[in-house]
């Protein structure tokens, strides 16, 4: 039963608990890292890598996203985001970097960042930028929010996307509105012939309704990072270990309730080392998305800057601008090494393969059962 702890007169809180107060134990028997696989399926796409890029113009554009696909992982083009809205994409990046860096600081920069998205989306623009990532012959993934989703796909579908994801701070199967008919997920899935990813979500009732709608994936967690300011906005969050594992129960009633359907949990949130990526994967997730940890690489976008979508919101903007001391390695160099770096910020997923080895498993649905234990 899930612990509940009394936090005063007639209110309770349940327990729960983040990457950091859980640790993975070893069990008697190790493998060589050779023989550990790390590839994934979702649909029909086969992936080498269990990564998706969080969808932000910071560290995702036509270019990177082909490089992801090439070392194995999915990466997401926002389909709202800058690449969509202005021609010269590179130099507005230039421009926001040099006003948060010199000019009138992050603040001046994220009104940027809102002017830059008041532009309304061009449909030759997007057409243009998932056509780039089609001819690549990667697999081809975007983003839409829950608000623009029927307006956008079409175009997207035309274009040549093959995963669609729909994301936002918040999404539920059920959305109660006065003001116009709400996005209906499970007639709009229904009537799509790509697999959707849905979420974030962040707890096991909500992974289970969106489950039912017939997502192929569901995101968990709300991106928490330094740049994120959800919880300082909103006073919503959620931690990652509980989160995870919930939608990782659901998953598995779910399986049971449908005789075989399986949903993959994706883990969005908390994610500032290798370490917690092992940690993830061990709580239940099928892959994670990475976004802050990308902006260590010569390829991102925003050289060494990150924020999430929602820092361009028109009216409460949930995402500051962050700098980072980027280190300036490629992306292969970041995903699988060599790494100088003892602290678990590079070769993200040679550590994860390595953690997998040392516990004796070699599969990643195998690596989430792996031993865990409290340590808070």
């Amino acid at each position: 039963m899930r612990d509940l702890v009394e936090i005063g007169m007639g209110r309770t809180a349940m327990r729960g608990y983040d990457l950091d107060d859980v640790e993975i134990v070893p069990s008697r028997r190790t493998r060589s890292s050779k023989d550990v696989s790390l590839s994934w399926q979702i649909d029909a796409y086969r992936l080498d890598i269990p990564l998706v890029t969080h969808p932000t113009d910071a560290v995702v554009s036509p270019a990177t996203a082909i490089r992801i696909g090439e070392l194995g992982g999915l990466g997401v083009l926002n389909a709202e985001g800058l690449w969509a809205r202005h021609e010269n994409v590179e130099g507005e990046l230039a421009q926001v970097v040099r006003t948060a860096e010199e000019g009138e600081g992050p603040d001046a920069a994220i009104a940027m960042l809102q002017q830059l998205h008041a532009a309304p989306v061009r449909t030759d623009l997007l057409t243009e930028a998932i056509r780039q990532i089609k001819d690549s012959g990667v697999t081809v993934a975007a983003r839409v929010s829950p608000q623009h989703a029927e307006e956008l796909t079409p175009t997207l579908l035309a274009a040549g996307v093959e995963v669609l994801m729909v994301q936002g701070t918040i999404v539920s199967a059920e959305h109660v509105s006065q003001e116009g008919e709400p996005l209906n997920l499970k007639r709009f899935i229904g009537e799509l012939d790509v697999p959707v990813i849905a979420g974030g979500v962040g707890d096991y009732r909500t992974a289970m309704h969106l489950m039912r709608t017939g997502a192929a994936g569901v995101i968990v967690g709300f991106g928490q990072s330094r740049s994120a300011t959800t919880t300082q906005t909103l006073g919503i969050g959620v931690p990652m270990a509980t989160a995870v594992a919930d939608a990782a129960a659901a998953r598995r009633d779910y399986l049971d309730e449908t005789g075989g359907r399986y949903v993959h949990v994706i883990a969005d949130g908390g994610l500032s080392y290798s370490g917690d990526i092992a940690k993830s994967i061990a709580c239940g997730a099928d892959a994670v998305m990475l976004g802050e940890a990308l902006t260590e690489t010569s390829e991102a976008p925003a050289q060494g800057y990150y924020w999430t979508a929602a820092a361009a919101h028109p009216n409460l903007p949930r995402s500051e601008i962050v700098g980072f001391n980027s280190a300036g390695v490629d992306l292969n160099t970041l995903l699988f090494g060599p790494s100088s770096d003892p602290y678990g910020t590079l070769n993200l997923f040679g550590a994860l393969r390595r953690s997998m080895a040392k516990t004796g498993y070699s599969e990643l649905k195998e690596f989430q059962k792996v031993g865990l234990m409290l340590c808070r």
